[in-house]
Order: C-alpha cells, then sequence, then structure tokens
C-alpha cells in the first residue's frame, strides 16, 4: 500500500513533465514509443520507481519564441504501475488515485520561457484528483536524430493532490515530495 502513494505522487510530477514536452506547431508530435514518464518516491526512506505506461501531449513549441508555445498533457493516471501486483491493484482505489471518479490528470502551460543553452522554464497548471496547483519546472532540448527530446524534472508534493488519503496521509511511510521525471521525444520542432 505504501507503494501505491508513491505512485500517485510521481504521477502528478509526471504529468507536469509531460506537459512541457508537448509544445509549439500544430504538426508537432509526441513519439510515445520513445517517451517515457517516471515518478520516484521514498518509502521509509529507500526510493522507489514507478511509471505512467499512457499519455499524450498537444504541442506547440517554438524554441526561438518560447513566450508563445501552447502545451497541454494528459496522463491516464489508471496506467500508473511499479510493476508489483499487489500494489497496482491498489493505486486506482479511492486514497491514492481514485481512477473510476478521476481517470485523467492533466498539465496546461501558462508561460514559457528560455534561459539559455537549450533550456527553458515552463509554467502552469497540473490537476490530479481534482486539485490544482500552479507548478514550474526546467527542460532541456537536445536534437536526437529527426527528434527533438524535452527532458526534465518536476517535483511535487502528493499531499497538495491528495495523493495517499487517510492513513496514508502519514510521511513516515511515505514522503511527501516526489520527482517526475520525463522524456519526450517530439517531431516536428524547429531546430534550435
Amino acid at each position: 500500500m505504501t507503494f501505491t502513494t508513491t505512485r500517485s505522487a510521481v504521477t502528478l510530477a509526471l504529468l507536469g513533465l509531460g506537459l512541457m514536452g508537448a509544445a509549439a506547431h500544430a504538426d508537432q508530435k509526441l513519439v510515445p514509443a520513445q517517451s517515457e514518464i517516471v515518478f520516484v518516491s521514498k518509502q521509509m526512506g529507500v526510493p522507489v520507481e514507478g511509471r505512467f505506461k499512457k499519455f499524450d501531449a498537444q504541442i506547440a513549441f517554438d524554441p526561438a519564441k518560447p513566450e508563445a508555445s501552447k502545451i497541454a498533457m494528459t496522463v491516464d493516471i489508471a496506467s500508473a504501475t511499479l510493476g508489483v501486483p499487489e500494489t497496482d491493484a491498489e493505486l486506482p482505489k479511492a486514497p491514492w488515485f481514485n481512477t473510476a471518479k478521476f481517470p485523467q490528470a492533466t498539465f496546461q502551460s501558462t508561460s514559457a520561457k528560455g534561459l539559455g543553452g537549450g533550456k527553458f522554464e515552463i509554467a502552469g497548471k497540473l490537476s490530479i484528483k481534482g486539485n490544482v496547483q500552479d507548478v514550474h519546472f526546467p527542460i532541456t532540448l537536445t536534437q536526437s536524430g529527426a527528434n527533438t527530446v524535452a527532458s526534465g524534472v518536476l517535483p511535487i508534493k502528493r499531499l497538495a493532490f491528495k495523493i495517499g488519503e487517510g492513513e496514508w496521509a502519514d510521511t513516515g511511510m511515505v514522503a511527501d515530495d516526489v520527482q517526475v521525471k520525463f522524456k519526450f521525444a517530439l517531431s516536428g520542432v524547429n531546430k534550435f
């Protein structure tokens, strides 16, 4: 059950990261087979890693004019996995993600700014389990063949999104801090 809390926090972070990867022109596309959202939390001080298997993004991102970028992302919360069947069965339940009522997490960008050297800062609204928080995080763009890769880490607090309610709200068992690590392969982004 403690693994479930970790997944919830990671899911939130991953949502934020996924939206970062989805920015600019209508012909820009997320390449799912080369993309990933991973979340890392600590259970009794030990790092535990999970991932979301299903997510999508609508991207309009121009590295030369990041302020005009728009990023929207959705994450299928029921696709969260820690790789342990018993724990994975707990994640969709009400104390954790409550996927029956909240099947998706979303991210919508509100601003993007260039920091130089292929680095950008993205800000926006992250919604998980019906709770909306303002978030901001750095991303780095790199070229990988015909694709552009957007990568970064979005730190979140799982309790701000009510992930791990009731007895699972105790941060002594599962930490409140979750790191959502993302890598999004994007086609159609202008070279920079």
